[in-house]
């Protein structure tokens, strides 16, 4: 999808790149072996060769982020399937809803078909977060952008996050899915363990106390609930990325594939 991304360009927005994909300019490349674009001078096409040269250069090189400062927050999807193996999913435990008045008890990582759970007071440092998330290029959270990641920076000051950043919660409501990380799970089918099943963020709190306490099947629990939030965000975001590139992508393109196809061994 990446490749078939116009709004990065001075100028062109929403409007103007479903225009290029209509008349059948579906990708960098088709654009750049046209002499002439409908509606743009000269200059312009010039200058849009240009820059789309650029774009192709720093995409073959594998950097993301050129690309993540040019497109805003809410077009990082783009950016997923490119990397699978060094995408990150994160979602994190606290004790309040504000740094203010809690703390991170759990952080959920999942990368590679693998979850791995950091805890405070036993694994969970900056040193050791840090290389988590430098072995990363896309993080894929659940309204982490809101929440998640500035929980981390006010209680970690020091911590580098990557970019893109590919925010489920804003793209399920883009495509018309509302509610919370379970709710939506319930919709489209994604399950959990029976024991995990009606726990929530303030359960999460109360077993954290519990554990506090001397409880140790508490701590058990909330890890267990912690890392179905980070598993489950893998079958959501590749959901989520089709029902996207359904709606906001290009009609068809040459090689372009959707992950269901993908799943299902055939072109979209």
């Amino acid at each position: 999808m990446l490749t078939s991304t116009f709004v990065l360009l001075s100028g062109v927005g929403p409007a103007t790149e479903r225009r290029f994909w209509q008349d059948g300019l579906l990708t960098w490349e088709h654009f750049l072996r046209q002499p002439r674009i409908a509606g743009l001078s000269p200059h312009r096409k010039q200058w849009y060769d240009a820059e789309l040269t650029l774009a192709q250069t720093q995409f073959d090189a594998g950097h993301l982020p050129y690309f993540a400062s040019r497109l805003p927050g809410r077009e990082h999807w783009r950016f997923f399937p490119l990397y699978p193996s060094r995408t990150l999913y994160l979602d994190i435990e606290t004790t309040g809803t504000s740094p203010q008045d809690g703390e991170v008890t759990v952080v959920g990582l999942h990368r590679n078909g693998e979850t791995i759970s950091l805890v405070r007071g036993e694994n969970l440092t900056l040193d050791r977060l840090q290389a988590e998330l430098d072995q990363c290029d896309l993080l894929v959270t659940f309204f982490g952008s809101s929440f998640d990641v500035p929980y981390l920076r006010a209680k970690f000051p020091r911590l580098r996050f990557p970019l893109p950043h590919f925010d489920l919660c804003f793209a399920a409501r883009r495509v018309g899915r509302r509610g919370g990380l379970k709710q939506i799970e319930q919709e489209v089918g994604i399950e959990r363990a029976s024991s995990l099943r009606g726990l929530d963020g303030w359960d999460a709190v109360r077993l954290w106390a519990g554990w506090c306490a001397g409880d140790a099947a508490a701590l058990e629990l909330l890890r267990a609930y912690n890392a179905a939030d980070t598993a489950n965000l893998v079958p959501l975001a590749h959901l989520l990325y089709d029902e996207m590139l359904t709606r906001f992508g290009p009609p068809s393109a040459d090689g372009f594939t959707s992950l269901a196809s993908l799943r299902q061994g055939s072109p979209a």
